[in-house]
C-alpha cells in the first residue's frame, strides 16, 4: 500500500511539474542564431600536421604552459582515443542538444535582451566534472565527456551523488546555472538564511529559463529526492528555526545543507534518507513565496537583500 501511495504521489508531482512548465508563445517565437563548433570531432580527426590551424582557430583551448609536442602526443594517446570513441557514440551529432540550448537562450534573451548569444564549442576535458560548462560573454565551452551517462565506466570512482547527473539532460541545467550565477547579486551577509536565499534566487531564475524542464532536474534531484524535500519541507524548516541556524555564520552549514553532497547532515538517524543540498530547496521556496506575494520584477529580486526577501515572503511551509 505504501509503495502505491508513493508512486501516486510521484505521478501527481510530475504531472503538476509538466502543467506548470509551459513556454510562453512570445518566447517560442523568438529567433536565436547559435553556432556550434565541434572541436572534439576536429581534434579526434586531426594529426600533427593539423595542430597549427587548430591552435590558430581555438587559441584559448591550447594552454601556453604546454609545448607543441605535448599536444601532438595527445592525437595518439590511448586514453584520448578512447574518450573520442565514447563521445562519438553518445554524440554522433549535436542537433537535439543544440535545440535545447537554443531554447534556453530564447528565454535568456527574453528576460535579459542585452545578453549576447554565445558560440558553442564542444570539447573533451579528461572528465573535468567541476568545469562541465564554461560560459563567457560570447563563448560557451561544453565538456562532452562529462555527459556520457550516469553509469558510464569513465566515472568509476567518482561519487554517485555527482555522477548521477553526468547526463545529457543536465547540460542545459548546468548552462542555466552558470548564467544564473552571473545575475544573482553578490552576498552582502554570510549568515545561513542569506546563503539559502541566494541559492533560491538562482534556482528561481533557472526555473524561468528552463520552463519545460522538470523541477527535479533543475535541482539535480531524482523524482524521489524531490518528493522527500516536498513532504519534509515543514520539518526541515522547523529544524533550522529551533536550532537557531538561520542567522548563524558557521561555514560548516554550507557543507551540511548547500554544497553538493550525498545527503544533508541534520546529524539525525535518518540523514542517509535525505537528499543533499536541502538548503537550496528551502531557499527556493522562500524566494517563490516572496515573488508570489509581492509585485516585484525579476531584476529587483536578483538584487534584493535577503533580509527584505524573508521579511516579505510570508513563507509558511
Amino acid at each position: 500500500m505504501n509503495k502505491i501511495l508513493i508512486i501516486l504521489s510521484l505521478l501527481v508531482c510530475l504531472t503538476s511539474c509538466t502543467e506548470d512548465t509551459k513556454t510562453p508563445p512570445e518566447i517560442k517565437a523568438m529567433s536565436v542564431d547559435m553556432k556550434v563548433r565541434r572541436f572534439d570531432q576536429l581534434f579526434a580527426a586531426a594529426s600533427k600536421e593539423d595542430l597549427a590551424p587548430l591552435k590558430a582557430e581555438f587559441p584559448y583551448l591550447f594552454s601556453k604552459k604546454f609545448p607543441d609536442e605535448y599536444w601532438a602526443q595527445r592525437f595518439t594517446d590511448t586514453i584520448q582515443l578512447e574518450i573520442n570513441e565514447e563521445i562519438a557514440k553518445v554524440f554522433p551529432d549535436f542537433e537535439s542538444e543544440k535545440a535545447s540550448i537554443e531554447d534556453l537562450f530564447r528565454h535568456i534573451k527574453y528576460y535579459f535582451p542585452e545578453t549576447t548569444v554565445p558560440k558553442i564549442v564542444t570539447l573533451t576535458t579528461e572528465v573535468d566534472y567541476r568545469n562541465k560548462v564554461v560560459l563567457a560573454d560570447s563563448l560557451l565551452l561544453i565538456g562532452l565527456d562529462t555527459y556520457l551517462g550516469a553509469d558510464h565506466h569513465f566515472y568509476v570512482g567518482i561519487p554517485k551523488f555527482q555522477s548521477k547527473n553526468f547526463r545529457k539532460e543536465q547540460m542545459p541545467v548546468d548552462i542555466a546555472a552558470a548564467f544564473a550565477k552571473t545575475k544573482a547579486n553578490r552576498l552582502r551577509q554570510k549568515d545561513f538564511l542569506s546563503e539559502i536565499i541566494h541559492e533560491g534566487k538562482k534556482l528561481y531564475l533557472m526555473q524561468l529559463l528552463l520552463s519545460e524542464t522538470p523541477a527535479h532536474e533543475i535541482l539535480g534531484y531524482t523524482p524521489e529526492e524531490l518528493l522527500f524535500a516536498q513532504e519534509n519541507e515543514k520539518n526541515m524548516w522547523e529544524f533550522f528555526v529551533k536550532n537557531e541556524l538561520l542567522y548563524s555564520t558557521d561555514r560548516k552549514l554550507l557543507s551540511r545543507f548547500i554544497n553538493p553532497a550525498p545527503f544533508s547532515k541534520f546529524y539525525l538517524s535518518f540523514d542517509n534518507e535525505t537528499p543533499g543540498r536541502v538548503g537550496r530547496y528551502i531557499g527556493h521556496e522562500i524566494v517563490k513565496s516572496y515573488m508570489d506575494n509581492n509585485d516585484v520584477s525579476l531584476k529587483v529580486l536578483l538584487n534584493q537583500d535577503a533580509t527584505i526577501i524573508f521579511a516579505n515572503a510570508k513563507y509558511k511551509p
